[in-house]
Parts: C-alpha cells; structure tokens; sequence
C-alpha cells in the first residue's frame, strides 16, 4: 500500500504539469533511442522524487522541476552543427527552463535543477542537494535506456539475452525446480 500511496502523491504533485500542452509536445521527440523525452523526464522525475522523499529533501519541488529537465522541444540530434558549447548537451537546460517558465511558476531550487541538471558537462555547479541528486538519476536512466535498447536490438544484445536466458535455468535446475 505504500508503494501506491507514493506514487498517487508524486502524480498528485506533477498533475498539472502533466496537463500542460507543451509538455505533452515531448511525447513528440525521442530522447535516447526509442524512449521520448516525456518518458525519460517521467523516469527521471519519480527515481528523483522517490531519493528525495526517503532523504528528508525537497521532493515537491524535485518531482516538479525533474519533469521538466529536458523541456526542450526539438530533436536533438538534428540541432545544427555549433561549436563545441553551443552544442545541445551545453545548452538544453537554458531551453528547458526558458520553457518550463511558460508552464508555471518556478521556485529558485525548481529553477537550478533544470538549469544546471547537466554537471559535469556543463561547468554550472549545482546549488541545491537536490540538483546533484537530479544530475545522478539523469544519466543513470540515460545509461538504463541507452543499454535496454542495445540489449534488445543487436546481436550483443542477442548473445547477453540468451547468456541470461542459459544462468537462469542452470539455477532453476540446481534448485530443483527443473
């Protein structure tokens, strides 16, 4: 019952974001191989809220600004080609905060996060806890998304499934289950 309650009160804090038409327009671009933006964000945002909440950290305003992080609109890897620090991963928390600003109110701590959510790429150093804590689930759901993809389309991922499928029922046969 806990486990729902948690995650009724984090839709309940993000509802009205959830609601909004321009964040639904992330729905629209793909952020890591076949994962939108929207998605990404969603994940980002409730193992986000789920550390803060456990750590005694400002989960409201981390579940709200997490969901807007990568608030940027465009797909990415079509962005032009800039030099080095105009590329998107040096400029896409100014975007998402700029748009994130259009969806509602943003507190200072709300406002870090989205900015600065990108360290160590960018040089901005967080503020607040709870923007280190952003920057750590960003890229561990990046690494997640990007892997499961790799897992489940190329051959790497053909072997490592099947080298999986193999250790779980040579264990099933040890425990005597087979």
């Amino acid at each position: 019952m806990k486990n729902y309650d948690t995650k009724l009160e984090f839709f309940e804090i993000i509802e009205d974001i959830l609601d909004n038409d321009l964040v639904n327009q992330m729905k629209n671009y793909k952020q890591h191989y076949d994962v939108t933006t929207y998605d990404h964000c969603l994940n980002v945002a409730y193992l986000s809220y789920s550390f803060c909440k456990k750590h005694n950290l400002d989960y409201v305003s981390m579940a709200r600004a997490a969901m807007m992080h990568d608030l940027f609109l465009y797909d990415w890897r079509n962005h032009g080609q800039y030099k080095l620090f105009e590329k998107h991963a040096f400029t896409h928390g100014k975007t998402a905060l700029e748009n994130a600003r259009k969806v509602c109110k943003l507190n200072s701590k709300e406002e870090d996060i989205i900015y600065n959510h990108m360290w160590p790429v960018t040089w901005r150093i967080p503020k607040y806890k709870e923007t280190w804590v952003i920057t750590y689930y960003d890229k561990k759901s990046t690494l997640q998304e990007s892997c499961n993809y790799y897992l489940q389309n190329t051959k790497l991922g053909n072997v490592y499934n099947k080298a999986c499928f193999i250790s779980n029922m040579m264990k099933r046969i040890n425990l005597g289950l087979i």
